[in-house]
């Protein structure tokens, strides 16, 4: 029985949801079943059904068909947690029965579809990869009759630089062949669910229903059918997933199963964004919460996830659509900020269900202890009894380097290529480097194309990313020249791609109206990917790398039978070759390939390394 104290409580945040955000409850309907339906032959068989509707808890479930295990309610009294059991379930439809006073009020169908063959062995993005982001509202316009919704708040409005440009579903689906031919084999795109906030909503990380696509993007069934698409290219779909917050709009937020949904202070509190406190043996208590707690910003609550409803409800989710959208792999928003023993438990559930499946968390350090802290199997955390479970982690700290680099021309002790040696020297912290996602740009950061106008540092970045450890990712429009600065706000990072809408007046797509420089961009870009599609070494293979001279970077990737060697010139001058350094590494005999040039080369011939220049050279 709830205690006065609990009442009055639930009383007083109700009451505050309700005057500030005015949810709207239809009288004796039964507004949502989640998860809408669930499949048989799963690991997680027992499932925890959440019922919405005015007055549910009053109501008891049962089913002649299907196994009831327990009903749960909380102080909201709109709300029922029945928990169900499918292990023993064939392919069907069942009837939940609601009752009242002995009777039966009211029933519901739920649907137990057959499971997709060899779902659970999916294999999820590995080194073999290249990764393109894309933020779907600014990449390409395909059905512009879907722009603005009715039922959703903010417009389309392509003139307001944060606004809804009207990007969508169709417009990725009808770029699959571009994304191909680029050579990149991953999509990851960010947060594609509904959004409905009332301004900036485009960027789609206040989610606002979990289940469903934002109407302006299109449907669930265009994202399976962008999922298809990308499969039949033999490509993969990430999907980027947010276990932090949700939208203020979310219809749970704005009328909540519980006081305890949500972190209260009561209501908003700002988080001191201090991750270290984390796993700093030191931390306050008080520190800890208020970055763990603490609200992103006022427009996105934090997730309680000591609450073991909402920890049962993503992971549900997350397992949803995996199976729906056939999806290979997860990028998770700010990993981080989350309760980390509640995250962990969440993502060993989801390899639980997938073992050859993807997670890469994002975890914004710039220190190599601190990131190694969050791979999955790191000695580091171990320390301390702590296993994130996370296959991969996002390598904030090569994107740092690549962010001094290329202005340091003139090498130092602690100056131009040689943060990348050291980025390297530290991959003894990490229990396997070699899938860590390596990027010099994303939609959070200065574009890169901005800060280096010059396209010998993009081939050289390009290069670097491509060809070192890691499982490599792009970002949407770098390839063609974009440009965008952090300072004018996040929008001009995530400017429209040229050729995404009718009547742009140049297209990144088909070429038309690119000038020389921006297709010296996208060739170099499509040369270098599809080049990398073929090579073992980078894919599989070991690292051995050399202190750089003169500002002059050399590693090899190498297996038994494949051997690369890239050497990149980020000096003002040409630099000549020394081929008697690498002696140890370099075969015997044979000729090598200039990738990129597209001619051979002998071991000890004479070679000046051009000034900022990259080569990868194969044997």
């Amino acid at each position: 029985m709830k205690t006065l104290k609990t009442l009055a409580r639930a009383t007083s945040v109700f009451a505050f949801f309700m005057l500030v955000l005015a949810p709207s409850v239809k009288a004796q309907q039964i507004e949502r079943v989640e998860p809408p339906f669930w499949w048989s032959g799963m690991v997680h068989s027992e499932i925890e059904v959440v019922l919405y509707g005015k007055g549910l808890s009053s109501y008891t479930v049962s089913s002649d068909n299907l196994n009831v295990v327990r009903t749960r309610t909380t102080e909201n009294p709109n709300y029922l947690f029945v928990t169900i059991e499918t292990a023993n379930a064939s392919p069907g439809t069942y009837t939940l029965k609601l009752n009242k006073n002995s009777r039966v009020k009211k029933t519901i169908e739920y649907e137990i579809l057959e499971r997709r063959a060899a779902s659970a062995l999916r294999k999820g993005f590995d080194p073999s990869d290249v990764i393109y982001l894309i933020m779907p509202d600014r990449f390409a316009n395909g059905n512009p009759e879907n722009d603005t919704q009715p039922e959703l708040q903010e417009p389309a409005n392509r003139e307001k630089p944060g606004g809804r440009h009207g990007g969508d579903l169709a417009g990725v689906i009808n770029q699959v062949d571009y994304l191909h031919e680029l050579g990149v084999t991953a999509l990851w795109s960010t947060p594609l669910l509904e959004d409905n906030d009332l301004a900036y909503s485009y960027h789609g990380y206040a989610c606002s229903d979990t289940y469903e696509v934002d109407a302006r993007y299109g449907t669930n069934d265009e994202y399976v059918a962008l999922s298809n698409a990308l499969h039949e290219h033999g490509m993969k779909l990430i999907h980027d997933y947010v276990t932090n917050h949700w939208g203020l709009e979310h219809w749970m937020i704005r009328d909540l199963p519980s006081y305890d949904w949500i972190h209260q202070f009561p209501g908003y509190g700002q988080t001191n964004n201090r991750m270290t406190t984390q796993m700093d043996p030191n931390a306050s208590r008080y520190d800890a919460k208020w970055c763990m707690d603490g609200w992103f910003v006022r427009t996105m609550p934090d997730l309680n996830h000591q609450n073991p409803h909402v920890m049962r409800y993503l992971l549900q989710n997350a397992i949803w659509w995996v199976e729906y959208a056939n999806l290979d792999g997860f990028r998770i928003d700010t990993y981080s900020y989350g309760d980390k023993d509640a995250m962990a438990n969440w993502t060993k559930g989801v390899l639980v269900e997938y073992p050859n499946f993807t997670i890469v968390g994002e975890v914004w350090y710039h220190d190599q202890a601190q990131y190694a802290y969050w791979q999955g199997g790191s000695a580091i955390g171990a320390l301390q009894g702590f296993d994130s479970h996370l296959p991969s982690v996002m390598d904030f700290t090569y994107h740092d380097a690549t962010m001094e680099v290329f202005g340091q021309t003139e090498a130092s002790w602690n100056q131009g290529m040689i943060h990348f040696y050291d980025n390297l020297v530290n991959d003894f912290l990490y229990p396997r480097p070699n899938e860590l996602l390596v990027f010099f740009e994303n939609h959070d950061t200065e574009r890169f194309n901005e800060m280096y106008p010059d396209v010998a540092d993009y081939k050289l970045a390009l290069t670097l990313t491509a060809t070192m450890r890691g499982i490599p990712q792009l970002y949407y429009g770098s390839e063609v020249g974009m440009r965008g600065k952090k300072s004018r706000g996040d929008a001009d990072v995530r400017r429209d791609f040229p050729g995404g809408w009718a009547g742009d007046s140049k297209n990144g797509f088909t070429r038309e109206g690119l000038t020389s420089n921006e297709l010296e961009y996208l060739n170099f870009t499509k040369q270098v990917l599809n080049w990398r599609k073929t090579s073992d070494a980078i894919h599989h293979g070991q690292t051995m790398h050399f202190i750089p001279e003169n500002n002059v970077y050399v590693f090899f990737r190498y297996t038994e039978s494949d051997t690369v060697m890239v050497v990149l010139n980020n000096s003002l001058e040409d630099q000549p070759f020394k081929w008697e350094r690498f002696a140890e590494i370099l075969p015997a005999e044979g000729l090598g390939r200039h990738v990129l040039e597209n001619a051979g080369v002998e071991v000890g011939s004479q070679w000046q390394v051009p000034a900022k220049s990259a080569h990868i050279i194969q044997w």
